[in-house]
């Protein structure tokens, strides 16, 4: 299998993580969308990332379907996700927040980071700030233990865990703000304490490190 995108992605790193977390073994293929834009039209028509080209040459696209398509090559008792029920729509819903965030910071982001100053919406990207922190402070009222009351304790972190973790370290990479005192939050009783919790806990773990993307000095808005 060949992993296409960078792992400064949170998308591109919540697939490589499944990948590593499920015993699956692929090649990384670092292309950029933006450095690469033409090239990724041959994997992706749509020019974007992730991508995970099978061994069979088909290529699955998008990261809530490549997982998917993970979850059912391991079966229900190793899969990332719940088969059915509140359990499964329980968890579905933090995918959804974790990965609303993920867009809404990005956007605000983009605007910031790409777009050139004279050209940039402040009323937008205070909008998509607003968003991304509503989704947060969602995330942030979860019992996660509870979560995952159901699985063992050796079951993989589920994918509901994982992309809040990358998210975490997105939002910490490109909007530190969004997260303002998670420094000293496990000291200070952080409105956002539960999720610098848990993403301490999962990027110790050997899949989190090996996709940890490379630090990156973003501009400030």
């Amino acid at each position: 299998m060949i992993l296409v995108g960078q792992y400064d992605s949170p998308y591109v790193r919540r697939v490589a993580i499944a990948l590593r977390e499920l015993g699956f073994d692929y090649t990384h293929d670092t292309r950029s969308v933006f450095g690469d834009f033409e090239d990724m039209r041959k994997t992706n028509p749509l020019s974007r990332i992730p991508s995970l080209i099978l061994d069979d040459g088909t290529t699955l696209i998008d990261s809530a379907a490549i997982l998917d398509w993970l979850d059912e090559a391991v079966g229900e008792g190793r899969a990332l996700l719940a088969a059915a029920g509140s359990e499964r729509q329980r968890q579905l819903q933090v995918i959804a927040l974790a990965s609303g965030a993920i867009d809404k910071a990005g956007a605000a982001a983009y605007e910031r980071i790409i777009r050139p100053e004279r050209y940039r919406w402040p009323d937008w990207m205070a909008r998509c700030r607003t968003q991304a922190a509503g989704a947060l402070a969602a995330l942030a009222a979860i019992d996660w233990a509870d979560l995952r009351a159901s699985y063992a304790p050796t079951h993989p972190p589920l994918h509901a865990e994982i992309i809040t973790a990358c998210l975490i370290r997105y939002v910490r990479m490109t909007d530190p703000a969004l997260l303002e005192g998670s420094a000293h939050a496990l000291l200070e009783g952080s409105a956002h304490a539960s999720l610098i919790a848990l993403s301490a806990r999962l990027e110790a773990r050997p899949a989190f490190i090996a996709t940890c993307p490379p630090d990156v000095a973003y501009p400030k808005g």
